[in-house]
């Protein structure tokens, strides 16, 4: 009946890994554990079971516990659809719209939602990890805080505090954290793990002797940097290149500024014979087999910007040439005639032209769908499955030559001449057969098998579990259980 939770002196500080690492390290011991993120802000999200939202990286913590995904493992969600405003999400369904000053007050409501599922949580597990958002040290954030320190004191849990050795200025971030929290918060806060560590441990242990003498407080472990793990990623997308061993197929991607569920993308980037390029803003556009429209959770605003960067001209290029295009979710809308947000319901209300690749139209809807699908494609048996996130609905003759085939419901589409797809399923090229047909549609051929990616996850997360066990000061970790 214990919750530890870990905090971060930073985003990114490597909280949600460590959380995913004690969940599969515990797990493997026997215990029943959960993940529990209070509030997450993402766009990178999960259906679970019972068709709610929640965070990617929430989900990935789940499966790392052996359970399944549930709302109440991160009870509110915010997705940005503006630098102001975000899409609030609470118990895994739409709330409303807010901007910043209007969630801000709205935290006060949020907090019951968090401590019911909370204590559904911890009525059923042996022990809960929570997770952090951000920095505990966001001093104007402290007023109602449902995401750090605020949620530690409601449940008057103990707190490992996460910092990034990567980063540079490692003993300034504990340090000048500490310092900026109240004197109960300072006193939950147990101890330090340093992430992502290269070298001799043997040159940093005098910093953390100094650390242990001038804070009192332990550090609980020095983790190693793992090189080439890949895990779901919470939000943020690295405009890094894959490099394929044997390149057979060139995919481009736009990267979006609101791209979403970009999670896509990842078996693309472990598949030996593709080679994945994301094109930043004020970047050139290179060559390519394959440009690939992903997800979006601001669809129009997002597409204004492809047009400013120059990409509708060069997928006209593109096709010309021969060229392939796949949209998925946000980027399938984009491909058609026009989209419709008659009610605003993702910005500005309005209709907004299309790329005119498919003959549809979309139109925006309120009531988000949620669910996850099977089926097979369109034109082969080919087993597929994945999930929906999206609240338009597409219509038009497009759609009478679907790329999916979903138990009897089709989706997506494909043109005439097989040069442009689209689908509203994300996660198609998780699974290697399926991976592979598409794969084979979009152009490759020759050998070079798709990755499996649940057990590359599977592996990667033993992996990082292994490196805690190895790292971090078990008997701490055990003796919650204890608490």
């Amino acid at each position: 009946m214990s919750t530890l939770m870990i905090q971060g002196t930073t985003s990114d500080a490597g909280k949600s890994t460590v959380v995913a690492g004690l969940c599969r390290l515990l797990a493997r011991r026997g215990v029943s554990v959960a993940p529990f993120k209070p509030q997450n802000m993402a766009l990178n999200s999960a259906v679970t079971p019972e068709g709610g939202e929640i965070g990617r990286s929430t989900a990935l913590q789940a499966l790392a516990s052996g359970l399944a995904p549930h709302t109440d493992m991160n009870p509110v969600l915010l997705k940005p659809e503006t630098d102001r405003g975000a899409q609030v999400i609470l118990d895994g369904r739409v709330h409303g719209h807010m901007d910043a000053l209007d969630y801000h007050a709205f935290k006060r409501q949020a907090r019951e939602t968090v401590l019911s599922a909370w204590e559904r949580l911890t009525s059923c597990h042996d022990l809960v990890i929570a997770e952090g958002a951000g920095s505990p040290a966001e001093i104007n954030l402290r007023q109602n805080d449902i995401a750090n320190m605020g949620f530690a004191e409601a449940v008057d849990c103990p707190v490992w505090l996460v910092a990034d050795i990567d980063r540079g200025g490692v003993f300034a971030q504990l340090v000048g954290t500490l310092e900026l929290l109240s004197d109960s918060e300072r006193a939950r806060t147990r101890g330090f793990v340093i992430n992502r560590f290269r070298g001799d441990l043997a040159l940093l242990e005098p910093g953390l002797d100094w650390l242990t003498g001038h804070t009192g407080k332990p550090v609980f472990g020095v983790l190693p940097h793992l090189n080439g793990l890949l895990l779901d990623a919470e939000d943020g997308l690295g405009l890094t290149e894959s490099a394929a061993e044997a390149p057979g197929l060139r995919v481009v991607v736009p990267a979006l500024p609101r791209i979403s569920n970009h999670t896509d993308l990842d078996a693309l980037r472990l598949h030996p014979r593709v080679e994945l390029t994301l094109v930043g803003p004020g970047r050139a556009i290179p060559p390519a087999d394959v440009i690939l429209l992903p997800g979006s959770k601001s669809t129009a605003s997002d597409l204004a910007w492809l047009r400013r960067e120059g990409w509708e001209a060069q997928i006209r290029h593109h096709l010309r040439y021969g060229g392939r295009v796949l949209g998925i979710c946000g980027g399938f809308q984009m491909l058609g005639e026009a989209i419709e947000d008659s009610q605003g319901v993702e910005g500005e209300a309005g209709t907004t032209p299309g790329l005119g690749l498919l003959p549809m139209r979309t139109r925006m809807v309120a009531g988000k769908q949620l669910r996850t699908v099977r089926g097979t494609l369109a034109d082969d048996d080919v087993m597929v499955s994945g999930y929906e996130i999206h609240n338009g609905v597409s219509e038009g003759p497009a759609l009478d030559r679907p790329l999916l085939d979903l138990e009897g419901r089709p989706d997506g589409a494909v043109s005439a001449d097989g040069q442009v797809l689209g689908t509203y399923v994300h996660g198609l090229f998780d699974e290697a057969p399926a991976a592979a047909a598409l794969l084979a549609m979009l152009g490759l051929t020759g050998e070079g098998a798709a990755v499996d990616l649940a057990a590359h996850r599977e592996r990667q997360l033993d992996r990082l579990a292994d490196a805690l066990e190895q790292h971090l000061d078990m008997a701490a970790i055990l003796g919650l259980l204890d608490a």
